[in-house]
């Protein structure tokens, strides 16, 4: 029954529109991929698969000049009379032949150079003509992936649910978006999601959105993950050397140029190939371009190509673009990636409609049942067919999903992966019913992160135990874990342990509950300034005992939620009891005559105890605001995209009372503003300021002062510095009254250093910082450094090198820091 009306469905849809569809080759045979396929006169068009197939969509019968363009290619047009039927339309086309007549030489300058330049002046005049449309817009977007190992890490990698074959190959994300897009220059965008489809996954929604797709050369810079130039940029001369290689005419007998774009160094953000040039009105005709991992500060990938290709209307005078592609190759560990983009812009209307509530926070909206289309509906409204490989990708994926979500292969697969060994004692174990959504799970105790060692507890091994458990048939985000966690300290002789339980809500509004309770070691410094890794290092192999630690009884409850796009609240208690701990080992690694100091941050040369027991309530209410929040809405979730040309801002008041000695009672009054600015091209700048004030707290304990983020071990695990002093002492500063802290990085993105020679080699970042402290009865404290981002070998390129001085009413000191970025999954 369901194959009979989804066939009816098909005949009634089909009813009214004429289909030209066919296969473009080459005069060798070889399917020509990526021909733009247009109805003369109008958008309306389409574009070929990998196999040189397309599919053209006509509202009724009539006669109708079909236009075939491709890059390298002479322009085709062929006249088909279009009746209700299928019509089958092969066209063979030929190449281009260039002509370096047309190319007037002139001595004093490179011609490329006049036409580049032309097209500079012509550049904004040209963006104008297309700043604001409506348009129908395609994508689909594929992921590929070759020789995946059995195993990562010792991890069994499996077969990806079904997406890799026996070789590690096979394509791991399909998915294909139809929908109908307003755009206005520079970045407001409607869009709304009619189709959505992932393959494999009938309840999944694509991420290909008309949002990430709008790579525009008329700009200065297109973003790749870092501000790419463009080769008609006005700072364009720069950064490329360029070659005509040969003019052609079009079909409307306008003149187009091909000129060759070279990068002058190899490290800068910029591409290499091909841009096409119309002479007179200077617009683009076509893009050719590639560029390499490095440029764009993404090491993993290997090089990226961009095309894109315009088509001219005649009744409106100008070149809108109607094809793009994106493709890439990545690649680490010996696994190997690549990708595809295909873009498909047709009926653009050049006039917006008349609404001021067009353009909102809301950028994208997913409809719902958007991702229900059945086969009939892709069939019709699907502008560039699938190839072999599509089709069996959907095919195979779907019988998978049936098969694997249905409750006997499920439980089947759970038997075998359920199955307990003996040396899972040490590694740890997982229990999982696949099919009502829940696990257990058990730690282990030999794993990189069990281990640890400080002072006071001497080495510790940490473990735990967990559940989850997510809706049966529940799309909308929800899940709850329970987790408990054991750390045991050798030295110390104690376990100590946590339980948190999680509730999560939606993906809405992103409603969370956390409950947690136990006995815990915590640093005097809730913000954990100096990690267990670094922390076991410096102390095992150096005598350097900088964490200091107190235990903790507690019980806490925090809730937080968005209240509105961009503005989320929390409120948290807390109830707990502190007790001062004291060193209990003096073991080390490396032997030498210096002493440990002592767990007293207050007096490290003195073994008492750092403060008295006591107990202590606390409440907090939080807030964090982000000005020009846009999101995108889908059925299960709400997705915010922060606009970085506003700031953020924080704000939190804390109320502590019912202490076991009313001295220990207070407030503190905190806020934030994190400004991260994009400067295009010439990188970006971030500034952090905080500050706050401690309200009736003469005599609070020391753990509820106002601490800073010190470092004495010259390493930093952090990406950026816009939180830490990297040379102050740990606890030199920490205030019980007002504060004030001013940090700021600039990141040049190799702007500058690469156009230092030699240092152009390393393909690093140039990073310069600046901060300062202000606390009362104490001259403000600053520092400030320079350094080298993005250090390392190949792709890995984790490694911070920076070189800071400290101030304080005049020098104290300098040093070297170490960042070294991957201690951050580590620990």
């Amino acid at each position: 029954m369901k194959k009979q009306i989804a066939l009816l469905i098909l005949l009634f849809s089909t009813f009214g529109f004429a289909q030209i569809k066919g296969t473009i080759t080459e005069k060798s045979g070889a399917p020509l991929p990526g021909v733009s396929v247009l109805v003369e006169g109008t958008y309306n068009g389409t574009s070929a698969n990998e196999q040189g197939n397309y599919f053209l969509q006509i509202s009724k019968p009539g006669s109708y000049t079909i236009v075939y363009q491709l890059l390298g290619y002479k322009t085709l047009k062929k006249t088909v009379q279009v009746s209700d039927q299928v019509i089958i339309q092969n066209v063979v086309m030929v190449e281009e032949e260039l002509n370096l007549q047309e190319v007037v030489i002139n001595a004093k300058e490179n011609p490329a150079d006049r036409m580049i330049r032309e097209a500079i002046k012509a550049r904004k005049s040209n963006s104008e003509r297309t700043a604001k449309f409506t348009a129908d817009f395609y994508s689909r977007g594929m992921f590929k992936i070759k020789d995946l190992p059995k195993k990562i890490f010792g991890q069994e990698v499996g077969d990806l649910d079904g997406m890799v074959d026996s070789t590690g190959s096979g394509i791991i994300y399909l998915s294909e978006t139809v929908s109908k897009i307003a755009f206005q220059k520079p970045d407001q965008l409607k869009e709304n999601i009619i189709a959505s489809k992932v393959s494999g996954n009938d309840n999944g929604y694509s991420y290909n959105t008309a949002r990430s797709t709008s790579y525009d050369f008329y700009d200065n810079t297109i973003r790749f993950g870092t501000a790419m130039i463009s080769p008609i940029s006005s700072e364009a001369f720069s950064y490329y050397k360029y070659k005509i290689v040969g003019s052609f005419q079009d079909e409307s007998k306008q003149m187009i140029y091909k000129i060759q774009v070279s990068s002058k160094r190899d490290s800068e953000p910029t591409f290499d190939g091909f841009i096409y040039i119309v002479d007179d009105s200077y617009a683009i005709y076509a893009v050719d371009l590639t560029t390499k991992g490095y440029r764009m500060r993404q090491e993993f990938i290997d090089n990226l190509t961009i095309k894109q290709q315009f088509s001219f209307s005649q009744a409106n005078n100008l070149w809108s673009k109607n094809v793009q592609s994106l493709e890439f190759q990545a690649g680490a560990f010996g696994i190997k990636f690549n990708g595809k983009f295909s873009y498909v812009y047709s009926n653009y209307e050049f006039e917006l409609p008349n609404d001021r509530k067009l353009f909102g926070r809301e950028m994208v909206v997913v409809e719902k049942e958007s991702n229900k289309k059945d086969d009939a509906y892709w069939n019709q409204f699907r502008p560039i067919p699938l190839t072999n490989e599509e089709m069996t990708d959907y095919k195979k994926k779907d019988s998978i999903s049936t098969v694997r979500n249905s409750k006997t292969y499920l439980d089947s697969v759970d038997r075998k992966r359920n199955k307990f060994k003996p040396f899972d004692i040490l590694t740890g174990y997982t229990y999982r019913n696949s099919y009502k959504k829940y696990s257990f799970s058990y730690d282990g105790v030999v794993s990189p992160f069990s281990y640890g060692f400080n002072t006071v507890q001497g080495y510790t091994v940490n473990s735990g135990f967990g559940f989850v458990k997510e809706p049966e048939n529940d799309e909308s985000g929800r899940y709850m874990s329970l987790k408990l966690n054991l750390n045991y300290g050798f030295a110390e002789d104690r376990l100590r342990y946590t339980l948190r339980y999680s509730q999560f809500f939606n993906r809405i509004n992103y409603d969370a509950l956390f409950i947690e309770a136990g006995v815990a070691t915590e640093q005097f410094n809730s913000a954990q300034p100096i990690t267990p890794l670094v922390n076991m290092v410096a102390t095992l192999f150096f005598k350097n005992n900088f964490m200091k630690l107190y235990n903790r009884e507690f019980v806490s409850a925090s809730f937080g939620r968005y209240l509105a796009p961009g503005f989320y609240a929390s409120l948290r208690s807390e109830w707990s009891q502190r007790r001062a701990l004291q060193n209990n080992t003096d073991y080390t690694l490396i032997k030498n005559d210096d002493a440990y100091l002592s767990n007293n941050p207050l007096n490290p040369t003195d073994d008492a105890l750092a403060f008295e027991r006591h107990s202590l309530a606390k409440v907090s209410l939080g807030m964090r605001y982000n000005f020009g929040v846009k999101y995108i809405t889908r059925p299960d979730s709400r997705l915010q995209i922060r606009d970085s040309d506003y700031p953020t801002l924080f704000f939190n008041y804390l109320h502590a009372f019912a202490g076991s000695d009313s001295n220990f009672n207070y407030s503190q009054v905190s806020g934030r503003i994190f400004y991260d600015l994009n400067l295009e091209n010439k990188g970006n700048f971030a500034v952090n300021l905080k500050g706050g004030k401690l309200f009736n707290a003469k005599n609070i304990s020391f753990i509820d002062y106002q601490h800073f983020n010190g470092n004495q071990t010259n390493v930093n695990s952090g990406g950026r510095y816009l939180n830490v002093f990297n040379l102050l002492p740990y606890y030199d500063a920490s205030t019980n009254d007002s504060y004030a802290e001013f940090h700021a990085e600039y990141d040049d993105a190799g702007y500058f250093i690469n156009k230092i020679p030699l240092l152009n080699l390393l393909k690093t970042n140039l990073i310069l910082g600046a901060h300062q402290l202000a606390v009362p009865d104490r001259k403000p404290y600053q520092e400030f450094s320079i350094g080298l981002d993005k250090l390392g070998i190949g792709k890995f390129r984790q490694l911070r090198l920076d070189y800071v001085r400290s101030y304080q009413g005049g020098f104290v000191g300098d040093g070297i820091i170490f960042g070294l970025k991957f201690l951050d999954f580590v620990d």
